[in-house]
């Protein structure tokens, strides 16, 4: 018997390492763009991402106008379609135990639903369950409870049968407010320490490994 019957992940940087290997090498081809000049080491970027996040980084910090933001945004779309991120190590293995023993994966990200369907055919082979995208209403994405909400109602799950897995703040805010448990994956996040020390106090539970979020959920008695 599965310990939850629905795992909700997060996609970037919780399953796919996009962060070093898309995201921000492609903010560096933009700042080149639109900011001639302009840099910003990756740990810096990992600490505006995480607060206040990554439009805040070009409104505050580089005071894109509204031209510039979907401009930004349609780079990074072109960029993300021809670079695929690596998936974490030991992530395959948990997605597809959870799949094998009848549970469901569901996806909540700020991710497009276009790339989320892709890495996961491309890793794993299979499509989650259920996606929440940036293509959802502003009101359906996190840290709004609402996809959550879905989750249960269209599933007949309560809150104590789904576990989210989330490596920012918007997913444990989304978790907290729908009561459900919020595990952090610390995996893709060790080289901002004063993240992960936020995230461990914020969230119920806290892995450093795929390693151990696997064994928490399929060996833990």
């Amino acid at each position: 018997m599965l310990k939850y019957p629905c795992l909700v992940l997060d996609h970037d940087d919780t399953v796919v390492a996009s962060e070093s290997s898309v995201n921000y090498p492609c903010f560096l081809m933009m700042l080149d763009q639109f900011r001639p000049g302009e840099f910003m080491a990756l740990d810096d970027f990992t600490r505006w991402c995480f607060e206040p996040g990554f439009g805040e980084l070009l409104r505050q910090k580089y005071h894109f106008n509204d031209q510039e933001m979907v401009d930004e945004f349609q780079m990074w779309k072109d960029y993300s379609k021809e670079n695929i991120p690596p998936a974490f190590p030991g992530i395959k293995e948990i997605v597809l135990k959870q799949k094998s023993a009848g549970g469901l994966i569901c996806v909540v990200s700020h991710s497009s639903r276009s790339n989320i369907l892709r890495d996961y055919r491309y890793h794993f082979g299979m499509e989650p369950d259920v996606i929440f995208s940036w293509e959802n209403p502003e009101s359906h994405r996190k840290p709004s409870p609402y996809p959550l909400q879905y989750i249960m109602e269209h599933h007949h799950l309560n809150p104590k049968d789904l576990l989210v897995v989330d490596d920012l703040k918007p997913g444990c805010d989304m978790a907290k407010a729908a009561g459900v448990e919020i595990a952090y994956a610390g995996w893709g996040r060790k080289n901002v320490p004063e993240i992960t020390a936020k995230m461990q106090n914020w969230c119920d539970y806290a892995f450093d490994s795929t390693d151990s979020l696997e064994y928490f959920l399929f060996e833990e008695k």
